[in-house]
């Protein structure tokens, strides 16, 4: 299938959301779509798929212009998407999803019929699902397999993907897009995918395609690009050069932090991080890489005071460490949660309260006991402008700033006293290009001058950009490390999906 985007035009209230797009998707082509949030990628390809309604400009499908006026419409002309959330049904089983993906079902399903269509299906399929078990049983990244299975099973002429590899392992992700791509190469469907992660471009798709404000800026064939081009496409020559991370090389440093036999119990009383023993060093990062699930949140949680120790110990800067406000201000150990509006800022406060929270008590913020608000609101001022806060002001709700600004606010809160601990988690997740950019360089900076970094991380590419040494979590213990410049992407994806490890267990 070709398709073709003609002047489409989307607007929402006063704000144009997409400007006069015109995209074409060849036949059997990957199309890669690029674009910061809230550059209109996700309003364009909900456009084609009938879940908006453009104002202006046509979708054409092979040379023909197609009212598509819903999902269900767009799934009649052969058009599916994988959307970036899980759709499926937990309480159905993997067949009884596949069938419901179909949208048009008798009142009564010949099971004989439908499991011998579906046994079928299978054994062609680039990849297999019991068809019995249920979403419950399944892991993230076979979760994700069954919105792909869903969608092939409709055998589509277009199919859209949104960050389909942000819950899949290294492996997983290779397996799934190298399938897809064979599919699209062979002339079964094309594609379009929305990714975030240069290295799915230039390794999967043929063409690529930028959105900036709205406004198609670039589209090229992949072997056309380098990944410098389309950065500088993403965030536009009017806001100057992203910062770089600049990697100083250094000395083994003293432990900063020692984690010895550490026991979290999780949510519902599991055990979640078990016997674990970890050092993080003066001056590097550590890297921690694991599917989600898998003891990393509790971890954390427990190494901030948030979720209670079930058993071991933890050390900084060789003191036994609780994570008590106290400890926290003379250690110097200073965090970036993930979700930190939820985690590390109080929504309604200004963003001068919000940066004043670790030091609203202490001069010059506070003298006899009394707050100076003047001087609260002048250091807040100054380290906006440090961190680049795009805010009304200081007296602005920290809830009314965009995702990569409240990272920025937490960061120039974190950072504004030479921390000598950091541990941060997940801290890009959702973010666009430029703030993504911002936050590493930030990272590498307190690495450089010294301090201990423990970063959790679920991008596998953003750990071996960052860290010095990289361990894997699986079921709740480290089963991995590696210096980072010797790791293997492909050893680390084994480990993250547990095999390695249940085969040193049977060992």
């Amino acid at each position: 299938m070709q398709l073709e985007t003609f002047n489409l035009t989307k607007r929402f209230g006063a704000f144009t959301a997409l400007d006069g797009v015109s995209l074409t998707v060849r036949p059997g082509s990957v199309q890669a779509l690029l674009g910061e949030n809230g550059a209109g990628k996700s309003t364009l390809v909900k456009c084609i798929v009938g879940y908006y309604r453009a104002d202006d400009g046509a979708v054409m499908v092979d040379g023909r212009e197609r009212e598509i006026h819903s999902p269900a419409a767009a799934r009649d002309l052969g058009i599916g998407m994988v959307y970036q959330h899980f759709t499926v049904v937990p309480g159905m089983t993997v067949a009884e999803n596949l069938l419901l993906a179909r949208g048009h079902l008798k009142a009564l399903i010949d099971w004989k019929a439908a499991r011998a269509e579906l046994d079928a299906f299978m054994a062609s399929a680039p990849f297999r699902l019991d068809p019995d078990a249920t979403p419950l049983d399944l892991s993230a990244g076979e979760k994700q397999k069954l919105e792909i299975l869903k969608q092939l099973f409709l055998r589509p002429k277009l199919l859209i993907l949104d960050e389909p590899t942000s819950v899949l392992t290294p492996r997983e992700a290779d397996e799934v897009l190298c399938a897809l791509r064979e599919r699209a190469h062979a002339g079964d469907c094309s594609i379009v995918l929305i990714t975030h992660k240069f290295r799915e471009v230039t390794a999967y798709a043929d063409d690529v395609s930028v959105l900036r404000r709205g406004q198609l800026v670039a589209s090229m064939p992949v072997a056309q690009s380098t990944p410098q081009q389309l950065a500088a496409a993403m965030v536009g020559e009017a806001r100057g050069a992203v910062k770089t991370l600049q990697r100083e090389p250094r000395a083994e440093g003293e432990a900063r932090l020692g984690i010895h036999a550490l026991q979290v119990r999780g949510d519902r009383g599991e055990p979640a991080v078990r016997r674990l023993d970890l050092v993080v060093r003066a001056g590097e990062i550590v890297g921690v890489a694991g599917v989600s699930g898998n003891g990393q949140r509790e971890l954390m949680e427990a190494l901030s005071g948030q979720r209670a120790r079930e058993g071991g110990e933890v050390r900084v800067d060789g003191q036994p460490f609780h994570a008590t406000r106290r400890e926290n201000r003379v250690l110097k150990v200073r965090g970036l949660p993930e979700e930190p509006l939820r985690n590390a800022c109080v929504g309604e406060l200004s963003v001068a309260h919000n940066i004043a929270l670790r030091s609203f008590d202490e001069a010059p913020a506070s003298r006899w006991g009394w707050m100076r608000w003047r001087a609260v609101r002048r250091r807040a001022q100054a380290l906006i402008g440090d961190y680049g806060v795009k805010t009304q002001g200081p007296g602005a709700a920290i809830r009314s700033l965009s995702g990569g600004n409240v990272q920025r606010a937490v960061l120039a809160r974190e950072l504004s006293d030479d921390a000598r601990l950091l541990l941060v988690s997940n801290p890009v997740f959702g973010l666009d290009f430029a703030a993504v950019a911002e936050i590493h360089a930030r990272l590498t900076a307190a690495r450089n001058a010294g301090a201990a970094v423990l970063l959790v991380s679920e991008d596998l590419d953003e750990l071996l950009m960052l860290a010095d040494r990289i361990v894997v979590m699986s079921e709740g213990r480290i089963v991995h490390e590696t210096d980072a410049a010797q790791a293997e992407r492909q050893v680390l994806g084994s480990f993250m999906g547990g095999r390695a490890h249940a085969a040193q267990e049977a060992a």
